[in-house]
């Protein structure tokens, strides 16, 4: 690799080590210097909110990683603190650490995927791994204590956790509100209907065309008892406890100049995922503005993106990240039949209950796409 760096070891900052920041982080580790500034100490993954709600422990052993633990992080140095901001002439980034004292990274290439903000399981601030586990324990315990739970939203956050709660604890009434005719606006048609007859068979109620009144001043970042006004014209609804999932994601940008985003606070990049008229910054993730989707984030861009950093090095062409028109993969989670996964056509594949430790996480996952993991001890 020459370009402009001569025969030094380039150095890459990877501001957020999130799914895709750690993917990314892996891709490169054996490529160039490679910095991981993270909230966390681990992979604290935001997905799969309904596995997550009603089974933490077993969640917690696939997306809540130490990155100790990880084999190909091994090669890469992560700094744990909250980013403050970036000098893009001097190419550095600022963070606060956790022990109070500012550190100064400098970059020769910088990646942008500190993700999104979005309801308590996805929050930007510094966390230690008791709080991390204090904070997926009391969730579920809250749920548990519940007779009734109320769900509010229509995307796959809120549709998996009103069906696993409703499995977990058979006895609760589950009520899932949301404002159009049909949830999963975003996934096929095919994919919907499927999961609609799974929420069905378990007791869900669905309450379609219900647009809920969200106060002035909430986040809905909290799981509340209050009761539950609509806009449409029906009447209040009450639970022991309602979550909110309502989709309000704020992108974590507050420490990047505006010239960097867009109109709502994501960052602006081109089809190479690369920050125009910057040389050097990249986004990929939640937080990058792809497509209105934003679908960096479940689209293996990853490898794309280590790519084109190393590309840039070399000032060879890069390549262009081809958005999905559809969300797709899992909606459901893994369940005691095994776990569904759809494609963007709304066609369900299943791995068998018995495939989806031996192979689906052991093997693809574990091996694959994180190039190991040292055995992770529970952490909840």
């Amino acid at each position: 690799m020459t370009g402009d760096y001569g025969d030094r070891m380039r150095r890459v900052v990877i501001a957020g080590l999130g799914d895709s920041g750690v993917l990314t982080a892996i891709k490169l580790a054996k490529h160039a210097e490679v910095v991981g500034i993270s909230s966390k100490p681990g992979l604290v993954s935001g997905q799969e909110l309904g596995w997550r709600l009603s089974r933490p422990n077993e969640w917690a052993r696939h997306n809540w990683i130490s990155f100790d633990k990880f084999r190909g992080l091994d090669r890469v140095r992560t700094v744990q603190g909250t980013l403050t901001g970036v000098d893009l002439a001097a190419r550095k980034v600022f963070v606060n650490r956790p022990d109070g004292i500012a550190a100064v990274e400098p970059y020769d290439a910088l990646v942008i995927s500190t993700g999104v903000t979005n309801g308590f399981w996805r929050r930007p601030g510094v966390e230690s791994a008791d709080e991390i586990a204090a904070g997926l324990r009391a969730a579920h315990d809250r749920l548990a204590a519940a007779d009734s739970v109320i769900v509010i939203g229509g995307g796959a956050a809120a549709v998996s956790s009103a069906y696993n709660v409703a499995r977990t604890w058979p006895g609760k009434r589950v009520d899932l509100y949301f404002p159009g005719q049909r949830a999963l606006e975003h996934h096929h048609d095919r994919a919907w209907e499927r999961v609609r007859s799974r929420l069905v068979e378990s007791g869900v109620q669905l309450h379609p065309g219900h647009r809920v009144v969200i106060p002035d001043g909430f986040e809905c970042d909290d799981i509340t008892s209050g009761p539950v006004e609509f806009s449409t014209g029906q009447p209040p609804a009450s639970a022991g406890a309602v979550l909110w999932a309502v989709g309000r994601v704020v992108p974590n940008t507050d420490w990047l100049p505006a010239e960097l985003l867009d109109e709502n606070g994501f960052v602006r990049v081109t089809p190479e995922l690369r920050v125009p008229d910057h040389r050097g910054v990249f986004a990929v993730g939640d937080v990058a503005a792809t497509d209105p989707l934003r679908t960096s984030a479940r689209n293996r861009a990853d490898g794309l993106l280590a790519r084109n950093i190393l590309a840039e090095f070399n000032d060879q062409p890069l390549r262009s990240f081809r958005p999905a028109s559809r969300r797709w993969g899992s909606i459901l989670g893994i369940q005691p039949e095994g776990l569904e996964v759809f494609a963007p056509n709304g066609k369900p594949f299943r791995f068998p209950a018995w495939s989806f430790e031996r192979i689906l996480m052991s093997l693809i996952v574990r091996r694959g796409f994180y190039r190991g993991i040292r055995e992770n001890e529970p952490l909840v």
